[in-house]
């Protein structure tokens, strides 16, 4: 499990791109999402927890040990003396805190500090955290790529290392509830591999087949399937005709589902590094929203993943409350 990418060149475009804009806006909200963030103990880590919490996104309970908690703070110029402050001993004991916060509801969401991710989410899974449910966890990159029109989720480019067709049900299914999140009514899913018809040297061909039959069945809902498709015929409709494929997905794809990490590491940084993408990121399938993001990631991804929290909290409650 990693996040898929450490420095990145700053984008030429606006702080901000427009689909990240778009996600902030959406997520105007009276109330902030109270947000247990996890070991803070560095600027970047607790500035965009305290950022969100002036932007009104979240109300950060922060966890992790006092004196380096407020030793950043000092470094940073922050002022943290609004907010509360949990005092552990250290990382592991920090998510730990976490997960109890959000299992008994005084959290609604989990924020990712100065942490591995897998010392994160290995407190999420634990069979006594109280956040499991019966669907895998999967993380959702929402990319706001300049000159695409529309924002474009990637899944899973962090978590699940080689996916199998149980897992992309999960997979799917979360980028989907992601997407619903965000307002989009019926959400085009491709299934990505290398090729556009089903071979079967290529289990990722196969894969994908299943689970465009695996949706006509309704073991996968909200939103319309694909696969296989390459990726050129996923996001462009020259390319999908060019290639004679008829479909409501090829060139339109608001989800583009990878084979496996690696696969969905180099398109996430390809586009991160070439297209200059900004990107929020969250984690689905657990009983709480939970923000991850890169120790690199700008002030701006930090706030539009608390957005993407806020909107997936409001769309499906039930969910995520016991």
């Amino acid at each position: 499990m990693a996040t898929p990418r450490s420095d990145r060149p700053a984008p030429s475009a606006s702080p901000m791109g427009s689909q990240l804009l778009r996600l902030m806006r959406m997520a105007e909200s009276p109330q902030a999402l109270a947000a247990a963030v996890v070991h803070p103990v560095d600027a970047l880590s607790l500035g965009g927890a305290v950022a969100a919490a002036v932007q009104r996104l979240i109300l950060p309970i922060l966890i992790g040990p006092k004196a380096r908690v407020e030793a950043a703070a000092l470094a940073a110029g922050l002022d943290i003396a609004p907010y509360r402050l949990i005092d552990v001993a250290h990382s592991h004991e920090a998510a730990a805190k976490a997960c109890e916060l959000a299992a008994s509801g005084e959290a609604q969401a989990i924020m990712k500090g100065a942490l591995h991710t897998d010392e994160l989410l290995e407190a999420v899974v634990a069979g006594d955290s109280g956040l499991r449910t019966e669907r895998r966890m999967s993380h959702v990159f929402v990319l706001d790529v300049p000159g695409h029109p529309r924002p474009l989720l990637v899944s899973d480019a962090a978590l699940n290392i080689a996916p199998d067709l149980t897992t992309k049900r999960d997979i799917v299914q979360n980028a989907i509830d992601c997407a619903l999140a965000m307002g989009i009514a019926v959400p085009k899913v491709a299934i990505l591999s290398a090729v556009e018809t089903v071979n079967p040297k290529m289990i990722s061909t196969l894969d994908a087949a299943a689970l465009c039959k695996m949706a006509d069945r309704g073991q996968i809902v909200g939103g319309v399937l694909d696969g296989p498709l390459a990726f050129d015929n996923a996001i462009s409709v020259e390319s999908a005709a060019a290639k004679g494929i008829v479909s409501e997905v090829a060139g339109r794809a608001d989800i583009l589902i990878v084979p496996d990490i690696e696969s969905g590491n180099i398109l996430a940084k390809q586009l991160f590094y070439l297209s200059h993408a900004q990107s929020a990121g969250i984690v689905m399938g657990a009983r709480v929203p939970i923000i991850l993001t890169s120790r690199s990631d700008p002030e701006a991804s930090r706030l539009a993943s608390c957005a993407l929290a806020i909107l997936v909290r409001q769309h499906a409650p039930s969910k995520y409350v016991r």
